[in-house]
């Protein structure tokens, strides 16, 4: 994961956990940290030793999507705002996979993705709920 992808607020993995960043920083070294916090733990870790969250469809309800759509190809979710969907490609090339905003694909397959795009659009940070205790396969 590329630090320079990550804003404060972004939900990552780290050791199985997701947690929320709430901080970005430096040591002396140049190396980079991020101090993350759930609603158990708050500490710093090295930001190499995070992980992205792959967007699944459980996430994609925890942000608001719906299931409008499904085939033996596809499967469409949808927000409340009618320019924005979200495209699972079943097929192998994943042609058609990923967040669609006014009918245009943005590739984007990671949870901290979509917040920043989000956060981009609207001004604000998309809320998930219940986030915070969910456990994720290694």
């Amino acid at each position: 994961m590329n630090v320079a992808d990550l804003k404060i607020k972004n939900l990552v993995e780290y050791r199985n956990h997701i947690y929320n960043i709430t901080e970005i920083f430096q040591d002396n070294e140049k190396d980079y940290f991020v101090k993350i916090e759930n609603d158990v733990h708050s500490f710093s870790v090295p930001a190499k030793a995070i992980k992205p969250i792959h967007i699944t469809e459980e996430w994609l309800e925890k942000f608001g999507f719906s299931r409008t759509y499904s085939s033996e190809q596809r499967i469409r979710y949808e927000r409340p705002e009618p320019f924005i969907k979200y495209d699972i490609d079943l097929d192998s090339r994943k042609i058609v996979d990923g967040l669609k905003i006014y009918g245009n694909s943005i590739r984007c397959k990671y949870i901290h993705e979509f917040q920043n795009i989000f956060s981009c659009l609207f001004g604000k940070e998309p809320t998930a709920m219940n986030y915070g205790l969910i456990h994720t396969e290694s």
